[in-house]
């Protein structure tokens, strides 16, 4: 059992931030990798990146939307009550080094699985400029903590209502046409949104790292569920990934697969608020 300690419901109740009692996976942990969570005997099997860790009290950061009945379970837990199953640390660790001028672009909930990977970066020297974006200002996650390991951050939302007006994409553009030193760039946010800035990244060539996130079920490579296409190879995400470089990713087979449940989903999340 792995105990909830703090809980928050960081934007509109549906975004929550759970920091659990989980001394092995906090020791182990590295930016990239992900746990599976089940919440209850009733929930299913959900991989979760780890958003950060402190291994001196032994904990993990996670944070969720709530987009079906796990997460809606999930997010039920009190503060004391116990994930009945959290299993990690999955995944290759991301490769990161001193690049120089890295540009960090986290959308939504993306957000929180940039942070660790954005803290690992700048605590290896790199200088970091940071964009952030959700649709909305309730929508914006971890601006504070995200602020203090990058030295520019920028923030944008679509319907103008905080920081700029527009998609991270544009102010990404913004910075690219200014700073020609940057060596290394670092998306994880929707789809689509990861699919831009690649396509941001092609003219002038710079690198680029995306995090997936298609169905997946052991977390082993076993069930091969979280197949997807790299390079022009088959890869399962979690082993082979998440994190791989983004231009090599094949963007329609992904977005494919990740629509295959969506009927199916938005029943499941009905039928829990029943």
């Amino acid at each position: 059992m792995y105990p909830v300690i703090e809980k928050t419901l960081i934007a509109e109740n549906t975004i929550c931030q759970f920091t659990v009692k989980a001394p092995e996976i906090a020791r182990k942990v590295l930016p990239g990798q992900f746990v599976i969570v089940k919440a209850t005997n009733e929930g299913e099997r959900i991989p979760l990146t780890v958003a950060d860790k402190n291994t001196e009290e032994g904990t993990i950061t996670l944070i969720f939307q709530v987009i079906g009945k796990t997460t809606a379970i999930l997010r039920n837990l009190g503060i004391g009550e116990n994930i009945k199953d959290v299993v990690g640390p999955l995944g290759k660790p991301t490769h990161l080094e001193n690049f120089g001028t890295v540009v960090c672009v986290g959308g939504g909930t993306g957000i929180a699985i940039l942070h660790h990977l954005t803290k690992a970066l700048y605590e290896m020297g790199n200088e970091i400029i940071s964009i952030i974006g959700a649709r909305t200002k309730s929508l914006i996650i971890m601006e504070k903590e995200m602020g203090l390991i990058s030295h520019q951050l920028l923030v944008c939302t679509d319907d103008g209502s905080y920081g700029t007006r527009g998609f991270v994409t544009d102010l990404l553009k913004d910075v690219i046409s200014k700073r020609q030193d940057v060596k290394q760039i670092v998306a994880i946010g929707p789809t689509p949104m990861m699919r831009a800035c690649v396509e941001t990244a092609k003219n002038p060539y710079i690198p680029i790292l995306v995090s997936l996130n298609p169905i997946m079920l052991d977390g082993t490579g076993m069930c091969g569920v979280c197949r997807c296409t790299v390079g022009g190879k088959t890869k399962f995400a979690c082993v082979d990934g998440p994190d791989f470089d983004g231009h090599e990713v094949d963007f329609d087979e992904l977005d494919k697969r990740l629509r295959m449940y969506l009927i199916q989903e938005r029943e499941s999340l009905l039928s829990s608020i029943k």
